[in-house]
């Protein structure tokens, strides 16, 4: 670090021992923090107007794993990359797998496509054509084969069925439906493989969506059995959800599996990680580190082993300094919750001190953790600052030559 940083790293250092922290122990927390990015994140994807084509984007799976490996190399904490099916079909899904480690990354999880095909224009597994909810069943079960081919163990799954009328569908039937899907699917799962069930709040369907909230999706993970999950999308919510409060529901019910991390001002706007609200960010966090901390063993293991992935349409921004922001802003937030002194919150908490437990929380949240972020990564042999280190890497120039047109999503 230059000598500007190595003082204020010092200071940072000497405050947080005066509060009680150890800085060792939040550095080495922080750097356990690993966050998936998508493929889809590199190629070229938009809103439901237009996709704009960007120069320099991927053509094809490998080479969105070419540019994932960069993220990874610059942040070092994004060693594995979510594909989706069939943007990612290949034909040789061990050479993929092959391609990915040797880049030093590794496949995350698989994620089916059932909104795409014109067969499902009035739903996948819950459209009244049994034919066509077979075929979507079939794909599900595709997407574990293709799991078990690259080594991923979570399958996330997200269904835009829904309607856009009452009446258009039957509400009950599709319910079941969707039961009986998840169900054929959930049996197809190998040892050690795990789903994650998505839910979102209304769109495509504007009337009705079969999962439209944690509530629906924690029951359908409650059903099925111990390898499936609840997946919070933090861009599919009504306005005004306290997502933290649902997480923190989650977790003490031992049900939340995993994250896909976004920011949203209206809908699910699919925006760079803490653009809009990064308090919320922060508070997800403190629910999380609040239960690592809980006297049940099922609680603190289940918010141990969240899949943290971040699921991100960058329609206007460049594909790789998104994602690196991204990232950045996670780890900014983390590394703030790491210095909530948790025991001080429970004792304002117990005394019914209102304004003490807000203020005690968000005098972590207005800490300035740059240097100790810095710090951190210079410890790992990593740029202190990601952003700066792609701009002057020349990795844009180079991909430059891939010309425009790449793979869209």
């Amino acid at each position: 670090m230059n000598r500007w940083s190595d003082r204020a790293y010092a200071l940072f250092e000497e405050q947080q021992e005066d509060r009680g922290i150890s800085v060792a122990s939040v550095k080495q927390k922080l750097s356990a923090l690993c966050i998936e990015t998508p493929s889809w994140g590199y190629g070229d994807s938009g809103t439901r107007f237009q996709v704009f084509k960007k120069v320099g984007v991927p053509r094809n799976p490998f080479e969105k794993l070419d540019d994932a490996a960069e993220v990874h190399r610059l942040t070092g904490a994004c060693p594995s990359v979510a594909i989706h099916i069939p943007w990612d079909k290949v034909d040789d899904y061990g050479k993929l797998a092959a391609h990915a480690s040797s880049l030093g990354l590794r496949i995350g999880a698989v994620n089916p496509n059932l909104f795409q095909d014109d067969d499902y224009m009035l739903g996948s597994v819950t459209n009244a054509n049994a034919s066509v909810r077979k075929k979507a069943v079939e794909h599900l079960l595709e997407c574990v084969d293709i799991m078990g081919k690259v080594q991923s163990n979570l399958l996330s799954l997200w269904f835009a069925d829904g309607t856009n009328y009452p009446g258009q569908g039957h509400l009950r039937d599709r319910k079941r439906w969707m039961h009986e899907a998840l169900e054929e699917t959930y049996e197809a799962l190998q040892p050690g493989m795990k789903m994650l069930i998505e839910y979102k709040f209304f769109e495509p369907g504007f009337y009705h969506t079969d999962l439209a909230d944690w509530g629906m999706a924690f029951q359908a993970a409650t059903k099925l059995g111990p390898k499936a999950e609840v997946l919070v999308d933090t861009g599919h919510h009504a306005q005004g959800t306290n997502v933290e409060h649902l997480v923190a529901y989650l977790l003490d019910e031992a049900k939340l599996g995993g994250f896909h991390f976004n920011s949203r001002k209206y809908a699910d706007d699919d925006l760079i990680v803490g653009s809009i609200n990064p308090y919320e960010l922060f508070l997800i966090f403190y629910q999380i580190l609040d239960a690592a901390q809980d006297a049940r063993q099922e609680v603190r293991q289940t918010a141990e082993n969240i899949a943290y992935m971040i699921d991100q349409s960058h329609a206007i921004e460049p594909k790789i300094p998104a994602m690196i922001r991204s990232v950045t802003n996670i780890q900014t937030q983390y590394a703030k919750a790491l210095l909530i002194r948790h025991g001080e919150v429970q004792k304002l908490q117990e005394s019914n001190d209102v304004l003490g437990a807000e203020q005690e929380l968000r005098s972590a949240y207005e800490i300035d953790v740059t240097p100790l972020l810095m710090a951190m990564r210079e410890e790992r042999g990593l740029p202190a600052d990601p952003m700066q280190a792609y701009t002057q890497s020349g990795y844009a120039d180079k991909i430059a030559a891939r010309g425009i047109g790449g793979s869209s999503w």
